[in-house]
């Protein structure tokens, strides 16, 4: 202070005598410079930490102003809750479990269907082999006719036996049920992974994580014996692979959350196209390809039961014929059938429709869940809801919103479907 005293008293002085000078000669010129002393910097590098320390006390004391609920807003991860965070990640170690158990467990299964195929077809075109042989040396005197009629009996059997059990579990409908729970467990992995990463998750959000696992299970057993899913059901229904959404709000919100009565009638429109178009598409070909299935499940053990009849009756004077037509007809025409069923994975093809029904059946669930919610603010928010939509249907806002125009103007008449994806 007294060296900021002085430079003031000083700049007073020299302004003082450069006016007596200007007022006494106008004809002469001065030249006045001013010369400040030098102030020592040694004191200001000593108050330079105290200025700083005094300030952050001061933000701390206007920090600790701030609401809790402020403070987690300009810090989000300051309030998760430790509990919940370890919950999330057992559920996330449980599911990349998960994961690689249907992911291994799949390709078990597929490789039952290529190996089984292949053993049970081998067997058959044998057995039928020996049954031509055996009839064509009927009359040679000598011949090993005996024995080429038992191992051919022997080998329908076996082939009979091996596919009435490659018909009831039919592998590659399993290895297509864990392909597909394989794929729904990553996306619920990444979905609590991005959860934990952009949210501050809740314990409703560990119940929901945890139904969602649990419905998978369900939708999609490991476990062959007890808990297989049925497969030649009476009436094909789509797969089910989430859990029943449940609303209890009542209230109403002002704030639409994206949503407009525009939006909801698209909703509703689309909907409509997914019932009456695409789910109906898909149940109608699960329903084929179900027939299918049970008429070649039925025709194959049937048609190598018959080799089997007809090889043990060759050399027979009164059945010569007909046994010769069984033993190497029969055998010919279940190689065949085990081909086309089991080859072309007839049984993929069926879980492949039932579960692209279940994938719209989930959709339209969704869809009405959010109409049905009253208070918008418990709603997904409404532009970004419709652009899932879109995307989950492989089309282009614009193409989603032209379809539900079409369905409004057409009705029941629409020949587009909702799905462009597949």
């Amino acid at each position: 202070m007294s060296i900021v005293n002085q430079a003031s008293s000083f700049l007073c002085s020299s302004a003082s005598s450069i006016s007596s000078s200007s007022s006494s000669s106008h004809r002469d010129l001065t030249r006045a410079s001013i010369h400040f002393p030098k102030i020592k910097t040694n004191n200001l590098s000593t108050l330079i930490p105290k200025i700083q320390s005094n300030i952050g006390l001061v933000e701390e004391m206007e920090f600790s102003r701030i609401p809790p609920k402020k403070q987690n807003q300009n810090n989000p991860k300051m309030s998760h809750d430790p509990e919940v965070m370890e919950k999330l990640y057992v559920i996330l170690e449980a599911v990349s479990d998960r994961v690689e158990m249907h992911k291994n467990i799949g390709e078990q299964r597929n490789n039952w269907n290529s190996l089984l195929l292949t053993s049970i077809n081998t067997i058959t075109v044998t057995a039928t082999t020996m049954a031509g042989i055996a009839s064509a040396i009927t009359s040679v005197p000598g011949a090993p006719l005996e024995a080429l009629k038992l191992s051919s009996s022997f080998l329908y059997l076996a082939a009979t036996g091996m596919l009435i059990i490659m018909n009831k579990i039919q592998p590659s409908q399993l290895a297509e049920e864990q392909r597909n729970a394989a794929r729904l467990l990553k996306q619920l992995e990444s979905e609590i992974k991005t959860k934990i990463a952009i949210s501050n998750p809740s314990l409703s959000d560990v119940n929901d994580a945890m139904e969602k696992v649990l419905a998978i299970d369900r939708a999609y057993p490991l476990p062959l014996l007890g808990v297989m899913l049925e497969k030649f059901p009476a009436k094909v229904e789509p797969a089910v692979w989430w859990p029943e959404k449940r609303r209890t709000s009542s209230k109403r919100c002002h704030d639409k959350n994206g949503w407009s009565v525009e939006l909801e009638e698209e909703m509703r429109e689309i909907i409509r196209v997914l019932e009456i178009k695409d789910k109906d598409d898909y149940i109608t070909l699960g329903e084929k390809a179900l027939k299918l299935n049970k008429g070649l499940t039925i025709a194959g053990p049937l048609l190598t039961g018959l080799g089997a009849i007809g090889s043990a009756f060759l050399a027979s004077s009164p059945h010569n014929s007909w046994a010769m037509v069984l033993g190497v007809m029969g055998g010919a025409m279940a190689s065949v059938v085990n081909t086309i069923q089991h080859g072309g994975q007839v049984g993929m093809v069926f879980e492949m429709y039932r579960s692209n029904a279940g994938f719209f059946k989930m959709m339209e669930e969704s869809i009405e869940s959010n109409l049905k919610e009253r208070d918008f603010d418990s709603r997904e928010n409404g532009e970004v809801f419709e652009m899932k939509v879109a995307l989950q249907l492989g089309r282009s806002l614009s193409e989603l919103r032209d379809v539900a125009a079409s369905s409004s103007r057409l009705g029941s008449d629409i020949e587009e479907f909702g799905s462009k994806l597949f």
